[in-house]
Protein backbone atom coordinates (compact mmCIF):
# COMPACT_ATOMS: atom_id res chain seq x y z
CA UNK A 1 0.00 0.00 0.00
CA UNK A 2 1.36 3.39 -0.67
CA UNK A 3 0.21 6.96 0.88
CA UNK A 4 -2.30 5.17 3.76
CA UNK A 5 -4.65 7.41 5.09
CA UNK A 6 -6.73 6.72 8.01
CA UNK A 7 -10.58 8.26 7.96
CA UNK A 8 -11.64 10.02 11.49
CA UNK A 9 -13.90 12.89 10.21
CA UNK A 10 -16.64 12.41 7.49
CA UNK A 11 -19.11 14.24 5.89
CA UNK A 12 -22.09 12.45 4.62
CA UNK A 13 -24.78 15.07 2.57
CA UNK A 14 -26.87 12.40 0.13
CA UNK A 15 -30.61 12.42 -1.75
CA UNK A 16 -30.95 8.56 -2.13
CA UNK A 17 -30.13 7.00 1.39
CA UNK A 18 -31.18 3.23 0.61
CA UNK A 19 -28.04 1.61 1.46
CA UNK A 20 -26.54 4.07 3.30
CA UNK A 21 -27.10 2.75 6.95
CA UNK A 22 -24.57 -0.24 6.73
CA UNK A 23 -21.84 2.41 6.15
CA UNK A 24 -22.89 4.78 8.81
CA UNK A 25 -22.79 2.01 11.22
CA UNK A 26 -19.43 1.08 9.78
CA UNK A 27 -17.80 4.61 10.46
CA UNK A 28 -19.43 4.66 13.76
CA UNK A 29 -17.66 1.26 14.64
CA UNK A 30 -14.63 2.80 13.15
CA UNK A 31 -14.74 6.12 15.35
CA UNK A 32 -14.99 8.55 12.96
CA UNK A 33 -17.00 11.61 13.37
CA UNK A 34 -19.78 12.11 11.48
CA UNK A 35 -21.03 15.53 10.05
CA UNK A 36 -24.40 16.04 8.06
CA UNK A 37 -27.27 18.16 7.79
CA UNK A 38 -30.89 18.53 6.43
CA UNK A 39 -32.50 15.06 5.98
CA UNK A 40 -29.18 13.16 6.28
CA UNK A 41 -28.62 14.20 9.43
CA UNK A 42 -31.81 13.43 10.88
CA UNK A 43 -31.30 9.82 9.14
CA UNK A 44 -28.11 9.35 11.08
CA UNK A 45 -30.17 10.56 13.87
CA UNK A 46 -32.85 8.12 13.78
CA UNK A 47 -29.99 5.15 14.03
CA UNK A 48 -29.15 6.61 17.10
CA UNK A 49 -25.27 7.49 15.98
CA UNK A 50 -23.38 10.77 17.37
CA UNK A 51 -24.09 13.28 14.35
CA UNK A 52 -22.48 17.08 14.11
CA UNK A 53 -24.78 19.41 12.51
CA UNK A 54 -23.09 21.47 9.86
CA UNK A 55 -24.48 24.43 11.18
CA UNK A 56 -22.76 24.09 14.63
CA UNK A 57 -19.50 22.90 12.81
CA UNK A 58 -19.79 26.39 10.69
CA UNK A 59 -21.79 28.68 13.14
CA UNK A 60 -23.71 29.51 10.66
CA UNK A 61 -27.83 28.12 9.63
CA UNK A 62 -28.91 26.55 6.58
CA UNK A 63 -30.05 29.45 4.63
CA UNK A 64 -32.68 30.41 1.52
CA UNK A 65 -34.51 27.49 1.74
CA UNK A 66 -31.97 25.11 2.32
CA UNK A 67 -30.00 26.66 -0.64
CA UNK A 68 -26.94 26.83 1.06
CA UNK A 69 -26.24 24.50 3.87
CA UNK A 70 -22.60 23.69 2.92
CA UNK A 71 -20.91 26.48 1.14
CA UNK A 72 -18.95 27.36 4.11
CA UNK A 73 -15.11 27.60 4.69
CA UNK A 74 -15.41 25.06 7.51
CA UNK A 75 -16.23 22.63 5.41
CA UNK A 76 -14.31 23.66 2.40
CA UNK A 77 -10.75 24.24 4.80
CA UNK A 78 -11.21 20.84 5.94
CA UNK A 79 -11.78 19.08 2.75
CA UNK A 80 -9.24 20.96 0.69
CA UNK A 81 -6.75 21.18 3.40
CA UNK A 82 -3.44 19.56 2.59
CA UNK A 83 -2.23 17.28 5.28
CA UNK A 84 1.16 17.60 3.80
CA UNK A 85 1.67 21.09 3.15
CA UNK A 86 2.69 22.82 6.84
CA UNK A 87 0.81 26.13 5.91
CA UNK A 88 -1.98 24.41 5.52
CA UNK A 89 -2.62 22.72 8.54
CA UNK A 90 -1.64 25.70 10.27
CA UNK A 91 -4.53 27.55 8.88
CA UNK A 92 -6.65 25.14 9.60
CA UNK A 93 -5.59 24.77 13.30
CA UNK A 94 -5.70 28.62 13.46
CA UNK A 95 -9.22 28.81 12.25
CA UNK A 96 -10.10 25.77 13.92
CA UNK A 97 -11.45 23.55 11.12
CA UNK A 98 -11.53 19.54 11.53
CA UNK A 99 -10.48 17.31 8.95
CA UNK A 100 -13.17 15.60 6.93
CA UNK A 101 -11.09 12.71 5.16
CA UNK A 102 -14.38 11.45 3.63
CA UNK A 103 -17.41 12.69 1.91
CA UNK A 104 -20.47 11.25 0.58
CA UNK A 105 -22.28 12.61 -1.77
CA UNK A 106 -25.50 11.94 -4.10
CA UNK A 107 -26.81 14.82 -5.99
CA UNK A 108 -30.12 15.75 -6.55
CA UNK A 109 -31.88 13.41 -9.38
CA UNK A 110 -31.79 16.62 -11.75
CA UNK A 111 -32.23 13.85 -15.33
CA UNK A 112 -35.09 12.22 -13.64
CA UNK A 113 -37.40 15.55 -12.73
CA UNK A 114 -36.52 16.44 -15.71
CA UNK A 115 -37.92 13.23 -17.36
CA UNK A 116 -40.68 13.64 -15.13
CA UNK A 117 -42.23 16.70 -16.94
CA UNK A 118 -42.03 18.74 -14.05
CA UNK A 119 -42.23 22.36 -14.33
CA UNK A 120 -39.24 24.18 -14.81
CA UNK A 121 -39.24 25.71 -10.99
CA UNK A 122 -38.81 22.43 -10.03
CA UNK A 123 -36.09 21.29 -12.23
CA UNK A 124 -34.42 24.36 -11.39
CA UNK A 125 -34.30 23.32 -7.46
CA UNK A 126 -33.01 20.17 -8.51
CA UNK A 127 -29.82 21.62 -9.64
CA UNK A 128 -27.57 20.55 -7.06
CA UNK A 129 -25.24 23.28 -5.35
CA UNK A 130 -23.48 22.19 -2.59
CA UNK A 131 -23.60 18.75 -3.96
CA UNK A 132 -21.33 19.26 -6.71
CA UNK A 133 -19.17 21.63 -5.33
CA UNK A 134 -18.49 19.38 -2.50
CA UNK A 135 -17.47 16.22 -5.16
CA UNK A 136 -14.84 18.23 -7.00
CA UNK A 137 -12.97 19.60 -3.57
CA UNK A 138 -12.69 16.04 -2.11
CA UNK A 139 -11.70 14.47 -5.89
CA UNK A 140 -9.49 17.47 -6.02
CA UNK A 141 -7.76 16.43 -3.37
CA UNK A 142 -8.26 13.01 -3.20
CA UNK A 143 -4.15 12.61 -2.31
CA UNK A 144 -5.64 12.80 1.79
CA UNK A 145 -10.04 12.80 0.74
CA UNK A 146 -12.01 9.83 -0.22
CA UNK A 147 -14.98 11.01 -2.45
CA UNK A 148 -17.85 8.66 -2.76
CA UNK A 149 -20.04 10.69 -5.17
CA UNK A 150 -22.85 8.47 -5.73
CA UNK A 151 -24.78 5.96 -4.26
CA UNK A 152 -23.67 3.58 -7.07
CA UNK A 153 -20.05 3.88 -5.05
CA UNK A 154 -21.66 3.29 -1.72
CA UNK A 155 -21.20 -0.63 -1.67
CA UNK A 156 -17.17 -0.01 -2.76
CA UNK A 157 -17.21 2.45 0.15
CA UNK A 158 -18.37 -0.73 2.56
CA UNK A 159 -16.18 -2.69 1.25
CA UNK A 160 -12.96 -0.84 1.75
CA UNK A 161 -14.33 0.19 5.23
CA UNK A 162 -14.74 -3.67 6.27
CA UNK A 163 -11.47 -4.65 4.72
CA UNK A 164 -8.84 -2.09 5.49
CA UNK A 165 -10.40 -0.83 8.97
CA UNK A 166 -10.95 2.76 8.09
CA UNK A 167 -7.58 3.51 6.04
CA UNK A 168 -7.29 4.07 2.37
CA UNK A 169 -4.20 4.23 0.04
CA UNK A 170 -4.22 5.93 -3.20
CA UNK A 171 -4.89 3.70 -5.48
CA UNK A 172 -8.20 3.30 -3.55
CA UNK A 173 -8.59 7.64 -3.10
CA UNK A 174 -7.65 7.92 -7.06
CA UNK A 175 -10.05 5.64 -8.31
CA UNK A 176 -13.29 7.18 -6.71
CA UNK A 177 -11.64 10.77 -7.52
CA UNK A 178 -12.85 9.38 -11.49
CA UNK A 179 -15.18 8.31 -10.81
CA UNK A 180 -16.26 11.61 -8.76
CA UNK A 181 -15.37 13.97 -12.11
CA UNK A 182 -17.27 11.32 -14.31
CA UNK A 183 -20.36 12.12 -11.71
CA UNK A 184 -19.95 15.69 -11.70
CA UNK A 185 -18.82 16.10 -16.15
CA UNK A 186 -22.21 14.25 -16.71
CA UNK A 187 -24.61 16.05 -13.88
CA UNK A 188 -23.14 19.59 -15.75
CA UNK A 189 -24.04 17.79 -18.96
CA UNK A 190 -27.48 17.21 -18.26
CA UNK A 191 -28.04 20.46 -17.44
CA UNK A 192 -26.69 22.08 -20.51
CA UNK A 193 -28.39 19.99 -22.59
CA UNK A 194 -32.05 20.91 -20.84
CA UNK A 195 -30.71 24.63 -21.14
CA UNK A 196 -29.12 24.61 -24.39
CA UNK A 197 -32.14 22.49 -26.36
CA UNK A 198 -30.52 22.41 -29.67
CA UNK A 199 -29.86 25.95 -29.97
CA UNK A 200 -26.13 26.74 -29.71
CA UNK A 201 -24.58 24.47 -32.17
CA UNK A 202 -22.14 22.75 -29.80
CA UNK A 203 -21.26 18.60 -28.87
CA UNK A 204 -22.19 17.64 -25.42
CA UNK A 205 -22.87 14.33 -25.17
CA UNK A 206 -22.66 11.93 -21.61
CA UNK A 207 -24.11 8.23 -20.75
CA UNK A 208 -22.53 7.01 -17.63
CA UNK A 209 -24.20 3.50 -17.99
CA UNK A 210 -22.20 1.29 -20.08
CA UNK A 211 -21.47 -2.47 -21.18
CA UNK A 212 -18.47 -4.09 -22.56
CA UNK A 213 -19.63 -6.42 -25.42
CA UNK A 214 -18.11 -9.13 -26.75
CA UNK A 215 -16.10 -7.52 -29.29
CA UNK A 216 -16.78 -5.08 -31.95
CA UNK A 217 -17.73 -5.54 -35.47
CA UNK A 218 -15.08 -8.12 -35.76
CA UNK A 219 -13.13 -10.07 -32.79
CA UNK A 220 -9.84 -7.68 -32.93
CA UNK A 221 -12.16 -4.76 -32.16
CA UNK A 222 -12.90 -3.74 -28.55
CA UNK A 223 -17.05 -2.68 -28.37
CA UNK A 224 -19.02 -1.26 -25.61
CA UNK A 225 -22.22 -0.26 -25.54
CA UNK A 226 -23.38 2.82 -23.59
CA UNK A 227 -27.21 3.28 -22.74
CA UNK A 228 -29.98 1.46 -20.55
CA UNK A 229 -30.81 -1.35 -22.43
CA UNK A 230 -33.12 -2.49 -20.28
CA UNK A 231 -35.57 0.26 -20.40
CA UNK A 232 -35.82 -0.81 -24.30
CA UNK A 233 -36.37 -4.51 -24.14
CA UNK A 234 -36.89 -6.96 -21.88
CA UNK A 235 -34.37 -9.87 -22.40
CA UNK A 236 -36.21 -13.11 -21.98
CA UNK A 237 -33.67 -15.38 -22.58
CA UNK A 238 -30.60 -15.69 -25.15
CA UNK A 239 -26.82 -14.87 -25.13
CA UNK A 240 -25.82 -11.32 -24.93
CA UNK A 241 -26.54 -8.86 -27.56
CA UNK A 242 -23.16 -8.51 -29.59
CA UNK A 243 -22.29 -5.53 -31.38
CA UNK A 244 -23.39 -6.34 -34.83
CA UNK A 245 -26.50 -7.54 -33.25
CA UNK A 246 -27.37 -4.21 -31.65
CA UNK A 247 -26.62 -2.37 -35.03
CA UNK A 248 -29.21 -5.38 -36.70
CA UNK A 249 -31.77 -4.35 -33.86
CA UNK A 250 -31.49 -0.81 -34.12
CA UNK A 251 -32.27 -0.95 -37.87
CA UNK A 252 -34.87 -3.22 -37.10
CA UNK A 253 -36.48 -1.14 -34.75
CA UNK A 254 -36.68 1.50 -36.80
CA UNK A 255 -37.95 0.14 -39.74
CA UNK A 256 -40.86 -1.50 -37.89
CA UNK A 257 -41.94 1.85 -36.59
CA UNK A 258 -43.15 2.76 -39.95
CA UNK A 259 -46.07 0.26 -40.01
CA UNK A 260 -49.36 0.33 -38.21
CA UNK A 261 -51.16 -3.08 -39.50
CA UNK A 262 -49.85 -6.46 -38.45
CA UNK A 263 -46.09 -6.44 -40.30
CA UNK A 264 -43.21 -9.12 -39.78
CA UNK A 265 -39.53 -8.08 -40.80
CA UNK A 266 -36.15 -9.83 -41.17
CA UNK A 267 -33.13 -8.06 -41.19
CA UNK A 268 -29.47 -8.84 -42.05
CA UNK A 269 -26.58 -6.53 -41.90
CA UNK A 270 -29.49 -3.74 -41.18
CA UNK A 271 -31.10 -4.40 -44.87
CA UNK A 272 -34.75 -6.08 -44.41
CA UNK A 273 -34.43 -9.09 -46.50
CA UNK A 274 -38.14 -9.58 -45.98
CA UNK A 275 -41.01 -7.58 -45.02
CA UNK A 276 -44.76 -8.32 -44.97
CA UNK A 277 -47.89 -7.03 -43.61
CA UNK A 278 -50.63 -9.13 -44.17
CA UNK A 279 -54.12 -9.66 -41.39
CA UNK A 280 -52.31 -11.86 -38.87
CA UNK A 281 -48.90 -12.29 -37.92
CA UNK A 282 -48.65 -15.82 -39.08
CA UNK A 283 -49.06 -14.69 -42.56
CA UNK A 284 -46.87 -11.70 -42.50
CA UNK A 285 -44.06 -14.03 -41.04
CA UNK A 286 -44.60 -16.75 -43.81
CA UNK A 287 -44.22 -14.30 -46.98
CA UNK A 288 -41.99 -12.18 -45.34
CA UNK A 289 -39.50 -15.04 -44.87
CA UNK A 290 -40.14 -16.11 -48.55
CA UNK A 291 -38.72 -12.90 -49.91
CA UNK A 292 -35.22 -14.27 -49.67
CA UNK A 293 -35.31 -17.33 -46.88
CA UNK A 294 -31.72 -17.48 -47.70
CA UNK A 295 -30.46 -14.30 -46.73
CA UNK A 296 -33.21 -14.57 -43.59
CA UNK A 297 -30.72 -17.50 -42.00
CA UNK A 298 -29.17 -16.17 -39.12
CA UNK A 299 -30.81 -13.07 -39.45
CA UNK A 300 -32.95 -10.83 -36.87
CA UNK A 301 -36.61 -11.06 -36.98
CA UNK A 302 -38.86 -8.16 -35.91
CA UNK A 303 -42.70 -7.33 -35.45
CA UNK A 304 -44.92 -5.21 -34.44
CA UNK A 305 -47.29 -7.13 -32.71
CA UNK A 306 -47.83 -10.22 -30.21
CA UNK A 307 -46.35 -13.35 -31.08
CA UNK A 308 -49.02 -16.69 -30.96
CA UNK A 309 -47.75 -20.63 -30.81
CA UNK A 310 -48.49 -20.97 -34.79
CA UNK A 311 -46.27 -18.21 -35.56
CA UNK A 312 -43.81 -19.69 -33.21
CA UNK A 313 -43.67 -22.94 -34.61
CA UNK A 314 -42.81 -21.74 -37.96
CA UNK A 315 -40.28 -19.16 -37.03
CA UNK A 316 -38.69 -21.96 -34.92
CA UNK A 317 -37.72 -23.72 -37.77
CA UNK A 318 -35.79 -21.07 -38.94
CA UNK A 319 -31.93 -20.35 -37.58
CA UNK A 320 -31.90 -16.70 -36.38
CA UNK A 321 -30.17 -14.85 -33.80
CA UNK A 322 -32.68 -12.84 -32.33
CA UNK A 323 -36.34 -11.78 -32.53
CA UNK A 324 -38.36 -8.86 -31.18
CA UNK A 325 -42.14 -8.61 -30.61
CA UNK A 326 -43.90 -6.30 -28.12
CA UNK A 327 -45.29 -9.78 -26.20
CA UNK A 328 -45.59 -13.28 -26.96
CA UNK A 329 -48.37 -15.90 -26.01
CA UNK A 330 -46.97 -18.17 -23.05
CA UNK A 331 -47.15 -21.14 -25.21
CA UNK A 332 -45.15 -19.20 -28.20
CA UNK A 333 -42.31 -18.14 -25.74
CA UNK A 334 -41.89 -22.17 -24.62
CA UNK A 335 -41.45 -23.25 -28.24
CA UNK A 336 -38.86 -20.16 -28.80
CA UNK A 337 -37.11 -20.89 -25.93
CA UNK A 338 -36.25 -24.72 -26.88
CA UNK A 339 -33.05 -23.07 -28.44
CA UNK A 340 -31.05 -21.65 -25.94
CA UNK A 341 -29.16 -19.28 -27.44
CA UNK A 342 -31.96 -17.53 -28.95
CA UNK A 343 -31.96 -14.13 -28.28
CA UNK A 344 -35.55 -13.31 -27.16
CA UNK A 345 -36.67 -9.64 -26.51
CA UNK A 346 -39.84 -8.05 -25.78
CA UNK A 347 -39.91 -4.29 -27.04
CA UNK A 348 -40.44 -2.00 -24.54
CA UNK A 349 -42.42 1.71 -25.58
CA UNK A 350 -39.73 4.69 -25.14
CA UNK A 351 -38.87 7.75 -26.62
CA UNK A 352 -35.70 7.42 -28.56
CA UNK A 353 -33.67 10.11 -29.74
CA UNK A 354 -34.16 12.67 -32.41
CA UNK A 355 -30.31 13.02 -33.19
CA UNK A 356 -27.77 10.80 -34.80
CA UNK A 357 -23.76 11.01 -34.23
CA UNK A 358 -21.22 9.31 -35.60
CA UNK A 359 -17.64 10.08 -35.37
CA UNK A 360 -16.12 10.96 -38.75
CA UNK A 361 -12.07 12.46 -39.29
CA UNK A 362 -10.63 13.98 -36.84
CA UNK A 363 -14.44 15.11 -35.25
CA UNK A 364 -18.14 13.68 -35.46
CA UNK A 365 -20.97 14.47 -37.18
CA UNK A 366 -24.21 15.26 -36.07
CA UNK A 367 -28.11 15.26 -37.76
CA UNK A 368 -31.44 15.05 -37.17
CA UNK A 369 -32.71 11.61 -37.46
CA UNK A 370 -34.66 10.95 -40.66
CA UNK A 371 -38.60 11.25 -39.15
CA UNK A 372 -40.13 11.91 -42.55
CA UNK A 373 -42.20 9.59 -44.31
CA UNK A 374 -43.99 10.76 -46.86
CA UNK A 375 -47.96 9.20 -47.23
CA UNK A 376 -50.27 9.96 -50.18
CA UNK A 377 -50.60 13.25 -50.05
CA UNK A 378 -47.40 14.14 -50.53
CA UNK A 379 -47.54 12.12 -53.73
CA UNK A 380 -47.15 14.28 -57.20
CA UNK A 381 -47.85 12.32 -60.08
CA UNK A 382 -46.09 13.49 -63.14
CA UNK A 383 -46.90 10.74 -65.79
CA UNK A 384 -49.74 10.28 -68.35
CA UNK A 385 -50.78 6.91 -66.24
CA UNK A 386 -52.03 7.77 -62.67
CA UNK A 387 -51.11 4.81 -60.14
CA UNK A 388 -54.06 2.88 -59.02
CA UNK A 389 -55.04 2.59 -55.41
CA UNK A 390 -53.63 -0.55 -54.83
CA UNK A 391 -50.05 0.56 -56.23
CA UNK A 392 -50.46 3.61 -54.11
CA UNK A 393 -50.63 1.58 -51.26
CA UNK A 394 -47.42 -0.54 -52.79
CA UNK A 395 -45.59 2.45 -53.70
CA UNK A 396 -45.59 3.64 -50.36
CA UNK A 397 -44.69 0.57 -48.69
CA UNK A 398 -41.84 0.12 -51.04
CA UNK A 399 -40.68 3.94 -49.92
CA UNK A 400 -40.83 2.30 -46.26
CA UNK A 401 -38.50 -0.35 -46.65
CA UNK A 402 -36.50 2.31 -49.28
CA UNK A 403 -36.14 4.53 -46.19
CA UNK A 404 -34.25 2.06 -44.54
CA UNK A 405 -32.19 0.77 -46.75
CA UNK A 406 -28.60 1.42 -47.11
CA UNK A 407 -28.21 3.33 -50.72
CA UNK A 408 -27.96 2.97 -53.17
CA UNK A 409 -31.29 1.47 -53.13
CA UNK A 410 -33.89 0.13 -55.26
CA UNK A 411 -36.81 -1.77 -53.51
CA UNK A 412 -39.24 -3.86 -55.64
CA UNK A 413 -42.71 -4.56 -53.79
CA UNK A 414 -46.07 -6.52 -54.42
CA UNK A 415 -49.47 -6.72 -52.42
CA UNK A 416 -47.55 -5.22 -49.74
CA UNK A 417 -44.96 -7.52 -49.40
CA UNK A 418 -41.29 -6.87 -50.35
CA UNK A 419 -40.40 -9.10 -53.15
CA UNK A 420 -37.03 -7.88 -53.69
CA UNK A 421 -34.08 -5.15 -53.53
CA UNK A 422 -30.69 -3.79 -54.76
CA UNK A 423 -28.67 -2.46 -51.71
CA UNK A 424 -25.55 -0.55 -50.91
CA UNK A 425 -24.85 -0.02 -54.94
CA UNK A 426 -22.41 2.25 -56.00
CA UNK A 427 -24.74 2.96 -58.69
CA UNK A 428 -28.39 3.39 -59.26
CA UNK A 429 -28.58 1.02 -62.33
CA UNK A 430 -26.59 -1.55 -60.59
CA UNK A 431 -28.63 -1.60 -58.03
CA UNK A 432 -31.85 -2.38 -59.66
CA UNK A 433 -30.16 -4.94 -61.92
CA UNK A 434 -29.46 -6.80 -58.50
CA UNK A 435 -33.23 -6.78 -57.81
CA UNK A 436 -34.31 -7.68 -61.09
CA UNK A 437 -31.84 -10.77 -60.77
CA UNK A 438 -32.95 -11.56 -56.94
CA UNK A 439 -36.42 -11.99 -57.94
CA UNK A 440 -36.25 -14.31 -60.16
CA UNK A 441 -33.82 -16.21 -57.96
CA UNK A 442 -36.74 -16.80 -55.44
CA UNK A 443 -39.35 -17.08 -58.29
CA UNK A 444 -40.84 -14.07 -58.14
CA UNK A 445 -42.64 -12.40 -61.02
CA UNK A 446 -42.26 -8.66 -61.10
CA UNK A 447 -45.19 -8.35 -63.59
CA UNK A 448 -47.36 -5.26 -61.33
CA UNK A 449 -44.71 -5.10 -58.85
CA UNK A 450 -43.69 -1.32 -57.94
CA UNK A 451 -40.51 0.55 -57.52
CA UNK A 452 -39.23 2.48 -54.74
CA UNK A 453 -35.93 4.73 -55.30
CA UNK A 454 -34.42 6.35 -52.74
CA UNK A 455 -33.03 9.29 -54.93
CA UNK A 456 -33.50 10.59 -58.10
CA UNK A 457 -32.54 8.85 -61.25
CA UNK A 458 -29.57 10.89 -63.54
CA UNK A 459 -30.92 8.55 -66.56
CA UNK A 460 -33.60 7.16 -67.79
CA UNK A 461 -31.95 4.00 -67.50
CA UNK A 462 -33.31 2.50 -64.54
CA UNK A 463 -36.90 2.86 -65.43
CA UNK A 464 -36.33 1.22 -68.94
CA UNK A 465 -34.63 -2.00 -67.15
CA UNK A 466 -37.96 -1.49 -64.63
CA UNK A 467 -40.43 -1.41 -67.79
CA UNK A 468 -39.05 -4.66 -68.79
CA UNK A 469 -38.77 -6.19 -66.08
CA UNK A 470 -42.30 -6.04 -65.41
CA UNK A 471 -42.81 -2.50 -63.20
CA UNK A 472 -45.89 -0.98 -63.66
CA UNK A 473 -45.39 1.76 -61.26
CA UNK A 474 -42.57 4.51 -59.72
CA UNK A 475 -42.13 5.89 -56.35
CA UNK A 476 -38.97 8.74 -56.41
CA UNK A 477 -37.99 11.94 -55.32
CA UNK A 478 -36.98 13.66 -58.41
CA UNK A 479 -34.24 16.38 -58.68
CA UNK A 480 -32.87 15.44 -61.59
CA UNK A 481 -31.81 18.14 -64.32
CA UNK A 482 -32.93 14.60 -67.04
CA UNK A 483 -36.20 14.25 -64.52
CA UNK A 484 -37.98 15.04 -68.29
CA UNK A 485 -36.60 11.98 -69.74
CA UNK A 486 -37.73 9.47 -67.38
CA UNK A 487 -40.88 10.29 -67.13
CA UNK A 488 -41.13 10.83 -70.82
CA UNK A 489 -40.03 6.91 -70.58
CA UNK A 490 -42.67 6.42 -68.50
CA UNK A 491 -45.21 7.94 -70.43
CA UNK A 492 -44.51 6.21 -73.65
CA UNK A 493 -43.91 3.20 -72.31
CA UNK A 494 -47.22 3.26 -69.64
CA UNK A 495 -45.85 3.55 -66.44
CA UNK A 496 -47.08 5.45 -63.55
CA UNK A 497 -44.96 7.45 -61.60
CA UNK A 498 -45.02 9.93 -58.65
CA UNK A 499 -42.61 12.01 -56.97
CA UNK A 500 -42.26 13.09 -53.59
CA UNK A 501 -39.50 15.35 -53.73
CA UNK A 502 -38.21 13.65 -50.35
CA UNK A 503 -34.97 12.03 -50.58
CA UNK A 504 -33.74 9.07 -47.98
CA UNK A 505 -30.24 8.52 -48.62
CA UNK A 506 -28.70 6.32 -45.99
CA UNK A 507 -24.68 5.49 -45.64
Amino acid sequence: MSELRKIEGALISVFDKDNLEPIVKELHKLGVILYSTGGTQTFIEELDIPVVPVEDLTSYPSILGGRVKTLHPKVFGGILGRRGLQSDVAQLEQYEIPAIDLVIVDLYPFEKTVASGAAHEDIIEKIDIGGISLIRAAAKNHKDVVIVPAKEQYATLLTLLKEKQGFTDIEDRKALAKAAFNVSSHYDTAIFNYFNQGEEVVFKQSISESKVLRYGENPHQKGYFFGKMEDMFEQVQGKELSYNNLLDVDAAVNLIAEFKDTTFAILKHNNACGVATRKTVLEAWNDALACDPVSAFGGVLITNVKVDKATAEEVSKLFFEVIIAPSYEAEALEILKQKKNRIILIQKPIELSKQQFRTALNGVLVQDKDSVMEGEKDLTPVTDKKATAQEIADLLFAAKICKHTKSNTIVFTKNNTLISSGTGQTSRVDALRQAVVKAGEFGFSLQGAVMASDAFFPFPDCVQLAKEAGITAVIQPGGSIKDQESIDYCNKNGVAMVITGIRHFKH
